[in-house]
């Protein structure tokens, strides 16, 4: 079923209180905030590569707090396993039976806490919960909650201990994004409340984790082109054929988007999606799925640059074809 416009300037209504609430908490980072929600609404994980202090960790909170929803923090280090994360089966010694107890990735809202700093075993215990929503443990499946979201961090400075993300869980994250340091107004306006060492514990929840979960459905019945589904192709198989990438974006990369992009477009009040959403979205959600050529890579080419370029080369539909 097609969302109404009716339908539409009520989702908009809804991402908008959403929106204001995380905004008491991360100041001047609407753009952020709009992006973590939208991967949130579009079933996805998000991933945030910056430096310490920029408000990740309030970030997570303050969606958690603003959905009734819960959240955890997993600081990985290079001893961390991955029982953890999922959790572990204990023997119980009263009953004569193992009782499962749940690790913290089991939760609405989890912050992965410097994800590369895990060794590749236990970054590999996030694959199932995020692709397919459940971990498994001694053979038993254990579901998490509706809405889930894992935000994912990573420091690009310090690289010394990590271990790379590799391809496959890199395609698993909706989008990749940086929330940055705050601009002047927003940073005195910090200073000012210096006070407050929590300000996610200041907010309320705006809507319940049910409402959440249908607002993302609501959003998948936004109007979509085949026009506009052939340009978000031509981009992935333009990222494909550049010669500055030895792997371009998979199909998932394809389908991420289109699913942002009904999120974005019901956001602004619209039941249908245009190419704009996709140029809008395109960065976020496609260049941290690009493998480089190395050769390239050294000559100073990026994923943004390919991407952009492929925006640039790609005709986008006009009004009058759609």
């Amino acid at each position: 079923m097609t969302m109404t416009a009716a339908g539409a300037q009520e989702f908009a209504t809804a991402l908008q209180a959403l929106t204001d609430n995380v905004a008491h908490v991360l100041l001047g980072k609407r753009r952020v905030i709009r992006l973590a929600l939208t991967t949130m609404l579009a079933g996805g994980h998000l991933l945030l590569e910056d430096a310490p202090g920029t408000g990740k960790t309030s970030l997570a909170r303050a969606i958690a707090a603003s959905v009734q929803g819960s959240h955890s923090r997993i600081q990985f280090t290079p001893d961390l396993l991955p029982t953890d994360v999922t959790g572990v089966s204990v023997y119980d010694q009263s009953t004569g039976s193992f009782t499962f107890q749940p690790g913290p990735v089991l939760a609405s809202i989890v912050l992965a806490d410097e994800i590369n700093r895990a060794s590749p075993k236990t970054q590999s215990a996030l694959l199932e919960v995020m692709e397919e929503g459940h971990v498994t443990v001694d053979g038993t499946v254990h579901t998490v909650g509706d809405p889930f979201m894992v935000i994912a961090t990573q420091n690009p400075v310090e690289q010394a201990g990590t271990y790379r993300l590799p391809e496959a869980q890199l395609d698993r994250f909706l989008m990749k994004t940086r929330i940055g340091y705050p601009d002047t107004e927003s940073a005195i306006a910090v200073l000012e409340g210096s006070a407050l060492r929590d300000r996610a514990a200041e907010i309320g929840p705006v809507m319940s984790a049910e409402e959440v979960v249908a607002l993302g459905q609501a959003a998948s019945d936004v109007h979509a082109d085949r026009r506009i589904l052939a340009y978000v192709n031509a981009l992935v198989e333009t990222t494909r054929s550049d010669p500055r990438t030895v792997l371009g974006s998979s199909m998932r990369g394809g389908i991420a988007l289109v699913r942002a992009g009904k999120v974005w477009a019901a956001g602004q009040g619209r039941h249908y999606l245009l190419p704009d959403d996709v140029k809008d979205l395109a960065l976020v959600v496609l260049a941290h799925r690009l493998v480089m050529d190395p050769d390239a890579e050294f000559a100073g080419a990026t994923p943004d640059a390919v991407v952009e370029d492929a925006l640039a080369l790609v005709p986008a539909p006009s009004a009058d074809e759609e």
